[in-house]
């Protein structure tokens, strides 16, 4: 495999790697680890963060097996974010059935890099032994504090409430394709972490210190064989009040033929007022819809993802939703005008929006439902908690 020169501007150094940064098989039986960076070519930070920690690591300390991953080399190369086409959305259900062959003609380098790392996961998944682990690592456009963006199962819920950092829920609703819902869809732990800004010094430190405290929160490192509290109180001091789980409730979409710029100035989870002045769109004023705050504001010449806004949820709504999808409430849904099963295995519902129009969608996310539109009348919904491997986990310290 060849090997590619990635440079960091925060850093002002060049490293080389291949696909795979860096593979540490454990003395003793465990879970398996996958981290990536770079998926965007302009994200190197987690690349750098997983070339640095698998160099300390010591196998005799180690249980299970970690690999640290190289997404678009092509692009990591560059310094460019994607090629053709962002790879980090060509993991739909439709582009997968589509998928090249290793060796076989491919449209672009970006879907030339889909097939090698597929080829590597389905390795992986097949050689080695659960629970499986999936972490991503990304950086922004925008300052920002560290959070991490998660498809909400309880699985994810349940594992992701560790880290001492803001959750967010809901992403998938909005973005088509990204490589962590894919594996979701498989049943298996799985989420971003977005470090910082991609040129910043602390977002290689955050992911450093992320990288640290997931080997100890999947069992895979005891505490006792690293900085585990230096590690945990550098995230939390760097997020402060904002450690919360919240969900995203509004998403501009940049259209193809649209010039759109983002005014200067906003960060992530900075609040917003309602009617905001937040952005211009051929000239024209783009305003906050309602009051909330503001999420990856765009700042960087690629991207079809304006900005998102999120909310806070409530506590009380959390405790509600997990009770009602361990006792598989979902099943009333069906009974409700306008809602039906999408087919026999009951892997989803269809919901006719102008009879259930009074069904707002916080009705549907309580009980662990995402939506996909279908047509300009209906919604294919989905509950991520279906496909849980939920059994492959059973014996975790943190799902008990």
């Amino acid at each position: 495999m060849t090997k590619v020169k990635v440079h960091s501007k925060a850093l002002d150094k060049t490293i080389e790697v291949d696909r795979i940064i860096g593979h540490i098989k454990g003395e003793t039986a465990g879970p398996t680890l996958i981290f990536m960076g770079g998926i965007h070519g302009n994200e190197p930070a987690g690349v750098f963060a997983l070339h640095h920690v698998l160099k300390q690591l010591k196998p005799e300390n180690i249980k299970g097996s970690i690999y640290g991953i190289s997404g678009n080399l092509w692009a990591l190369k560059q310094g460019e974010r994607y090629h053709k086409a962002d790879l980090n959305r060509l993991w739909t259900a439709e582009k997968m059935v589509k998928l090249p062959k290793a060796g076989e003609p491919t449209l672009h380098h970006d879907q030339t890099e889909q097939v090698a790392i597929n080829e590597l996961l389905d390795d992986i998944l097949e050689k080695e032994k659960g629970p499986f682990y999936f972490f991503d690592m990304h950086t922004t456009s925008s300052e920002t504090l560290p959070f991490l963006t998660v498809n909400d199962s309880l699985l994810n819920r349940h594992f992701t409430i560790q880290y001492p950092l803001p959750i967010i829920l809901g992403i998938e609703e909005y973005l088509n394709g990204p490589i962590l819902s894919y594996i979701n869809e498989l049943g298996y732990v799985a989420f971003g972490f977005e470090a910082g800004q991609h040129d910043d010094m602390a977002s290689i430190e955050n992911c450093v210190s992320f990288i640290y405290l997931s080997l100890e929160f999947c069992g895979c490192l005891n505490k006792k064989d690293f900085e585990f509290q230096r590690y945990y109180d550098l995230l939390a001091k760097t997020v402060g009040d904002v450690r919360h789980i919240y969900e995203i409730y509004f998403h501009y979409s940049i259209r193809e033929d649209e010039h759109f710029k983002m005014l200067p100035g906003f960060y992530n989870f900075q609040r917003i007022k309602q009617n905001q002045h937040l952005a211009e769109s051929n000239d024209n004023p783009v305003r906050a819809k309602d009051d909330g705050r503001i999420f990856m504001p765009l700042y960087q010449p690629k991207g079809t993802d304006g900005f998102f806004t999120i909310k806070e949820i409530w506590s009380p709504f959390l405790v509600l939703s997990e009770f009602l999808r361990k006792h598989r409430l979902d099943r009333i849904l069906t009974f409700l005008p306008g809602v039906e099963w999408l087919d026999k295995d009951k892997s989803g519902l269809r919901v006719n929006k102008r009879i259930a129009r009074f069904m707002a969608k916080d009705i549907f996310h309580l009980f662990g439902y995402r939506h996909v539109y279908l047509d300009e009348h209906h919604l294919n919904m989905y509950n991520r908690d279906a496909s849980a491997r939920t059994q492959e986990y059973r014996n975790a310290s943190w799902l008990n």
